[in-house]
């Protein structure tokens, strides 16, 4: 008996070294010894970071070197796939979720101070009787004077339901007001503007593809079917993306059944098409899609499915061919890896994903000014379309190697541009005229009920002098000749920012979009009949 004791310890070893032996034998057999070599490979990583922890000169903090090192391994695969830091990680889905918790205003950093620009109807911030002008001086014990914007928005927001005190400096009134403001939720709207821009043509602009954009963007459209819409513009220039199922939900309204819209693939992933279910209440509406250099992912699959499925036209630049399928992972301690595991692919074939060199971030980075350098935003010859050839369901011809090529090429309009102007842009101070401005004339500007009256009203004060004075005043060398050239951008600028700063971004869309050309081009279209495409038309531009 006492021998069988004495031998049980050499048995469960004898044991445990015959599993290991199997289990080595099967993971090289049948996985073609790639687990040994990921297992060596991380474990080369861990050796090293030991090596670190135990002999380097001097202390480490090994978190830190970790949360350095992982944006690096990542930058290796393509330009896409992302690290997030458990910091930053809920921070960059806020725009996605479609709401946040804080106190319920829009402001901006003027002259070192926050200044409320607006405040959201029925916020929180509204409730207690914050106002549009309004300084925001402190928060509870923290100073808000001197610190940048992201601090700013730390210290507003936080979880529903919590208190924060505010001490605001308003105009006409000696002494700091407080006011003690329960932070609720805060909605993030996609949809930035969606209004009748002539009598039968409705217009809706997307600035992403959150969580609740499709919601959104159903009871815009049944307004606008109801006010006699009979085309539509849908606007998605620098709307950089969002939610894949989102995009396929919203372009599904559009789309008669069993059409395409877009499908996926990778090499662990395998081919997932989407396809349109016949539901959708606008499939026979003429449709227009504006792009841009600033359109990417989900906006392109939008912009895919409606031009090979010859839904309607899509008119502006070429897009900036983002067509890689991250998805989310997320570690303990709440920070996640975007990792990229398909690519997406337009009903034709067409890969979205424009060519990168692993590993070469900075090119790639610079693509949108590499484009610009060559011409492209100013002419069409400019853009060489070298990749290979599909075709659309009616038999035009479209073109791969990254981005949507729109049906009509709309160029960057720089007649009026000076060296004058971009300086004034550049330097902030076109912003910082129209904001002390809008301040100076608030009680006037309010006054006015209709877009049109605050408009004819700016038209008058001359500005663009107004503005010269003051940035020479700031240091910006006044140039009359310059200034006379720039003078429609001037205003234009200048007039936009008040709307903006004193009403809302759907005004101030509509007061951009009277002078727009692509948006014109997009009018244009729908009164000549040709939204709708037609195969002689693509042979006409291809031959030209």
């Amino acid at each position: 008996m006492n021998n069988n004791k004495r031998f049980t310890p050499m048995v469960i070893a004898l044991s445990i070294v015959l599993g290991i032996l199997i289990g080595t034998f099967y993971a090289n057999h049948f996985s073609g010894n790639r687990l040994s070599i990921i297992n060596t490979g991380s474990n080369k990583l861990n050796y090293l970071l030991q090596l670190i922890d135990n002999n380097y000169v001097d202390t480490v903090d090994m978190a830190s070197l970790v949360e350095d090192a992982m944006p690096g391994i990542l930058s290796e695969l393509d330009p896409h796939s992302s690290y997030i830091g458990a910091k930053d990680a809920e921070e960059a889905a806020e725009d996605l979720k479609g709401s946040f918790s804080g106190i319920g205003v829009s402001f901006t950093i003027q002259e070192d101070t926050v200044n409320v620009m607006s405040t959201i109807p029925g916020g929180p911030a509204e409730k207690v009787g914050v106002l549009a002008g309004d300084r925001i001086v402190r928060a509870d014990t923290s100073s808000l004077v001197g610190i940048p914007d992201t601090q700013v928005m730390k210290r507003l927001k936080g979880p529903k339901g919590s208190v924060v005190r505010l001490f605001i400096k308003r105009h006409g009134e000696p002494d700091l007001i407080p006011f003690t403001v329960v932070r609720g939720d805060i909605p993030v709207n996609s949809i930035d503007a969606s209004y009748m821009i002539e009598d039968s043509i409705g217009y809706i602009r997307v600035k992403n593809f959150g969580e609740h954009t499709y919601a959104e963007m159903l009871p815009w459209l049944a307004m606008l079917h109801g006010e006699g819409m009979k085309s539509l513009i849908l606007d998605l220039r620098g709307n950089r993306g969002g939610y894949m199922h989102i995009a396929v939900q919203m372009v599904n309204e559009f789309l008669s059944k069993n059409q395409l819209i877009v499908y996926t693939q990778g090499r662990k992933s395998p081919r997932e098409e989407f396809v349109s279910d016949g539901r959708g209440s606008f499939r026979d509406l003429p449709l227009v899609v504006l792009v841009d250099e600033g359109s990417a992912s989900a906006s392109e699959i939008v912009a895919g499915a409606v031009q090979d499925n010859d839904r309607g036209s899509i008119v502006g630049r070429r897009t900036f061919g983002k067509g890689l399928v991250q998805q989310p992972m997320e570690f303990r301690d709440g920070s996640v890896v975007r990792l990229t595991v398909a690519r997406y692919y337009t009903p034709s074939g067409r890969c979205i994903q424009k060519p990168y060199v692993k590993g070469h971030d900075e090119d790639y980075e610079m693509d949108l000014i590499a484009r610009y350098e060559r011409g492209e935003y100013f002419s069409q010859d400019s853009i060489h379309q070298d990749g290979p050839e599909y075709t659309t369901s009616m038999g035009r011809i479209v073109y791969g190697g990254g981005g949507i090529m729109p049906d009509y090429f709309v160029p960057e309009d720089t007649s009026d541009l000076t060296s004058y102007y971009k300086e004034a842009v550049m330097t902030g101070l076109l912003r910082q005229f129209a904001f002390r401005y809008t301040d100076e004339n608030r009680k006037k500007l309010e006054s006015f009920y209709w877009l049109a009256e605050l408009r004819t009203h700016l038209e008058r004060q001359n500005l663009s002098e107004q503005f010269a004075q003051f940035a020479e005043k700031r240091g910006l060398r006044r140039r009359n000749l310059l200034l006379r050239k720039s003078r429609k951008l001037f205003e234009h600028n200048l007039i936009g920012n008040i709307i903006y700063n004193v009403r809302s971004m759907e005004d101030y869309v509509q007061y951009i979009n009277t002078d727009d050309p692509t948006v014109g081009k997009a009018i244009e279209l729908i009164h000549e009949g040709k939204v709708m495409p037609r195969l002689e038309d693509n042979k006409q531009r291809n031959a030209e």
